[in-house]
């Protein structure tokens, strides 16, 4: 599954992760002070190669993943992230 940029940054702000620029833009998920999973993309515009790192870092099944990105909802509650 390849995603675009945009579908990358949507993501993380729904899910609220924290970023930074840096050689890459890097994405973290905090839960109560502690970095849960954390990934990064490249600066590069257009389709974003290995989504699949992307999603797996995220700890996201594909099925979770897809949604996540075809949700248009600015939140997702409850974050898949932080389920046991």
């Amino acid at each position: 599954m390849n995603i675009k940029v945009r579908d990358f940054e949507h993501t993380i702000q729904k899910f609220q992760l924290k970023t930074r620029n840096a050689g890459d833009r890097l994405a973290w998920f905090e839960y109560e002070g502690k970095v849960i999973t954390r990934t990064r993309r490249s600066h590069r515009r257009g389709d974003l190669p290995f989504s699949d790192k992307i999603r797996t870092q995220l700890m996201l099944n594909e099925e979770e993943f897809r949604g996540a990105i075809q949700c248009h909802l600015s939140k997702a509650i409850p974050s898949p992230i932080t389920k046991s």
